[in-house]
């Protein structure tokens, strides 16, 4: 660990955050809840103020998935485009939020619409990353049939990010579904071996596999409960580390 600028200590010199769409509805049933989103954004404005380059990835699931019911209807590569126009509107409304909270941020997207954001180029991105802005990367990998959770990885590898953090609903990796399954345990560390060969639903294979190819670790953590975000930035032990 090392100081942030404001002298507090700090876990990770750049990171990559991985938040789901579905966070920023908060208790709504669709879209956003207001005092979600602005929650969120303070505590992103916490964790840059350690010092921290922080990058995110946000999902589209709050307004449309392509692997969703009514996505399933349509054909794959349209539903799964659609999906990535979801994630470019959600890094718009987060980055308006950060703006409010006091934080300079940029869209970055994997999907060129220069009226809208700017096109993702690595370079580009780093250079706002050591400039203390916050770099929202949309529309996943541009390519359908990938995940926003492989668009997360692939990002925090290009980026250099020290670890991938994924905000979830629940309190890290679990040996089976804690919603429906009483009996599930909470690992406190897990290799991306074992996530594979058990088949938990940490990430889709694909990112996991990544994750594990590359050396990349992960921190997966309850993201609803208020302050875990900068209190895992500065170190606190949370959740499942993934390795």
């Amino acid at each position: 660990m090392d100081s942030g600028s404001d002298g507090s200590t700090r876990r990770f010199r750049r990171l990559l955050l991985k938040l789901s769409g579905e966070v920023l509805m908060g208790p709504e049933p669709f879209g956003y809840h207001p005092g979600t989103v602005d929650r969120l954004a303070h505590e992103v404005a916490e964790v840059a103020s350690l010092g921290v380059q922080l990058g995110l990835v946000i999902g589209g699931g709050n307004l449309f998935r392509g692997v969703s019911t009514v996505g399933r209807q349509f054909e794959r590569a349209q539903a799964d485009t659609v999906g990535m126009l979801a994630t470019v509107m959600n890094g718009l409304v987060f980055q308006d939020a950060l703006g409010r909270a006091g934080v300079p941020a940029r869209v970055m997207t994997a999907l060129e619409m220069p009226r809208v954001a700017e096109t993702f180029v690595r370079r580009e991105a780093i250079a706002h990353l050591e400039a203390g802005r916050v770099v929202i990367f949309s529309a996943g990998t541009g390519h359908p049939y990938f995940s926003t959770d492989t668009g997360a990885v692939l990002r925090a590898l290009e980026i250099g990010a020290d670890a991938i953090v994924k905000g979830t609903k629940v309190d890290g990796v679990y040996s089976a579904d804690p919603v429906t399954d009483p009996s599930a345990t909470r690992y406190e560390t897990i290799r991306y071996r074992e996530v594979l060969d058990r088949g938990l639903k940490v990430m889709d294979a694909a990112a996991v596999a990544l994750c594990m190819d590359n050396g990349l670790p992960l921190h997966v953590f309850n993201i609803r409960t208020p302050g875990n975000l900068p209190a895992l930035a500065r170190g606190r032990e949370l959740g499942t580390r993934v390795w």
